[in-house]
């Protein structure tokens, strides 16, 4: 868990990137202004607010190696696959050869800045899929959040004049589940935290002793080709972090 910043320089690096001299309040931390009621709700359901707090450190490792483990595969590289995560990693793989997933090197963790509304970045891949070209940004969770657009429409906007033909973005979710082979319930197991998904109108579901079957991979691939209204959701979260982090940006020359 990252705490509350106690003095000038731990804001800055929790909040930003310091681009050629110049620090950037950084995309990813901008858009945590808005409210999550997923994540809400999932606190919620924990034992307490600490179980919470050390499931999501968990589930935040654990997303960062299948990351780790996907850009090396996109640089046609041959990563080091952790055990724990090989189902997902496999999925993905078969999935990135049959969908012609093309990226080039210098395309993949790509730092951005937007100097007209002053913020940073770090895409995870510039891709080329079915011949268009866009934003690829790689999750690992349950499902694909309408949140995620104000990201990649911030990414897509600090892009367009040096990637002309950027046209489109893309969620790609990578996760890993298990189905029970009685009667085909998923399991979900993350950060520790297990999940088990059924039919409630099923009887047999309802009643059945699951049987877990072995792991594999579950790979979205979601697109969202316009982009422009959701920028403008973007500058609007902006604003009001700004708002709220009026103190820190002023002491840091930002405001």
């Amino acid at each position: 868990m990252i705490e509350d910043p106690k003095t000038l320089e731990e804001f800055k690096e929790q909040s930003g990137y310091i681009i050629d001299d110049l620090w950037y309040p950084r995309v990813t931390k901008i858009v945590t202004i808005k409210a999550k009621p997923a994540l809400y709700y999932y606190y919620g359901e924990a034992k307490s607010y600490k179980a919470a707090q050390l499931a999501t450190e968990q589930s935040a490792r654990e997303g960062t190696m299948i990351h780790e483990a996907v850009e090396g595969l996109l640089l046609d590289k041959n990563p080091q696959v952790p055990a724990a995560i090989v189902p997902a990693v496999k999925s993905f793989s078969a999935f990135m050869m049959a969908n012609r997933i093309e990226v080039a090197p210098e395309l993949v963790e790509r730092r951005i800045v937007n100097y007209d509304h002053r913020y940073a970045g770090t895409v995870d891949a510039i891709a080329r899929i079915g011949g268009k070209l866009g934003v690829l940004d790689i999750k690992t969770s349950a499902s694909v959040y309408r949140d995620y657009s104000l990201q990649t429409s911030a990414y897509m906007d600090a892009l367009k004049d040096e990637f002309p033909e950027l046209s489109t973005r893309w969620i790609l979710r990578i996760d890993q589940i298990q189905r029970c082979v009685q009667c085909n319930a998923m399991r979900r197991v993350k950060g520790g935290v297990e999940k088990v998904k059924v039919d409630w109108r099923d009887p047999a579901m309802r009643r059945c002793i699951h049987e877990w079957g072995d792991p594999f991979g579950e790979i979205e691939l979601k697109e969202f080709p316009g982009w422009q209204n959701d920028f403008l959701a973007f500058l609007g979260a902006k604003k009001l972090w700004e708002w709220e982090n009026e103190d820190w940006l002023t002491k840091a020359g930002y405001l």
